[in-house]
């Protein structure tokens, strides 16, 4: 039996990018109206950010109901029924609830009742690290189609009499759906994640339920944040491409947290990267945290940009501190 077992062809799943979608709010905030409620400038927020305007959630737009949306979009571009889905991983730092999970609040909504579902918490580089967890999954065959979502409404956690956050953040979702295949060049080819909780302070929401019991608001050291940024961020790109023996060259498209384009040029410059190999839309959705890379892939795909065969790098970096990257060959 033992031989019979050894002889057994060894299946290798990969994690491949079936399908994508987005949702943002109806609301449109701008620079200008920005002005008309805290101390600022519409030419300081884009020179400083590169941020033009943002989406803000209504009363009954939540996390939720935003991760939803984009589910269904994803899905029907993946051809595949709600039910084909065996696993919801929402990424999301502004959750409807402290519990249950959003990501079980989606999959009621989707009609979805035999699949697991769970959040997971690393603020802005949340969405590589569930692009992670599904693929894991995925790869050690337990998975077949998983969707990978991330939603927020950073919104209610901002406070809008700080110029030096309230600027910088807006609402929105986006989903990938990953299915498993067998012996494809395509998919998921690595993925590398870092957390450093030294530097908490830098990057935090000042409430939680263990400590204040209430929400609390987001405070940021701007100057730390980029520094940290910069160096995290170039060096796990630097990673992705050592460990996959490739150039940055050999890159078709980056696709980055669109946090501030400050950010993406420091890090542009440092690795060596061609600034219109850069998938850009912070400009329109501001920071959206996990949000962010999905919106960003889904509209470079909608504008045709990322095509099959391309090899895409994610990479972000987030509070706690948390950062990391995935490639995929699209």
């Amino acid at each position: 039996q033992r031989k019979k077992i050894m002889n057994q062809k060894i299946k290798i799943y990969q994690s491949v990018v079936t399908g994508i979608g987005a949702s943002l709010p109806k609301k449109i905030v701008t620079n200008k109206d920005l002005t008309k409620i805290v101390d600022t400038t519409e030419e300081w927020i884009v020179e400083r950010t590169g941020i033009e305007e943002r989406r803000i959630a209504s009363d009954n737009e939540t996390t939720s109901s935003l991760g939803t949306e984009a589910a269904k979009i994803a899905l029907q571009n993946a051809q595949l029924k709600n039910t084909d889905i065996d696993l919801i991983i929402l990424a999301t730092a502004t959750p409807d609830n402290t519990f249950p999970a959003s990501a079980t609040v989606i999959q009621s909504s989707l009609g979805i009742d035999k699949c697991y579902a769970y959040d997971m918490q690393a603020v802005c580089s949340g969405f590589v690290f569930a692009l992670e967890a599904a693929d894991n999954a995925i790869k050690a065959g337990n998975v077949k189609n998983a969707l990978v979502i991330g939603s927020e409404t950073f919104s209610r956690i901002l406070d809008w009499d700080d110029r030096g956050t309230c600027v910088l953040f807006g609402d929105g979702a986006g989903a990938v759906v990953l299915s498993s295949t067998e012996g494809s060049e395509r998919g998921i080819l690595s993925n590398h994640l870092h957390s450093d909780g030294r530097y908490g302070d830098l990057l935090y929401v000042d409430g939680g339920p263990s400590t204040s019991t209430n929400v609390g608001y987001l405070r940021m050291d701007g100057q730390g944040v980029f520094k940290h940024a910069v160096k995290n961020i170039s060096s796990v790109i630097e990673e992705a491409l050592d460990y996959n023996d490739l150039k940055v060259e050999d890159i078709d498209w980056f696709v980055p947290h669109q946090a501030n384009i400050r950010i993406l040029e420091s890090v542009a410059k440092k690795v060596g990267l061609s600034e219109d190999k850069i998938i850009v839309t912070v400009q329109k959705h501001a920071n959206t945290s996990a949000a962010s890379i999905p919106l960003a892939l889904f509209d470079a795909v909608q504008e045709g940009k990322i095509k099959k065969g391309d090899l895409v790098l994610l990479e972000a970096m987030g509070g706690g501190f948390s950062w990391g990257s995935t490639l995929i060959r699209w």
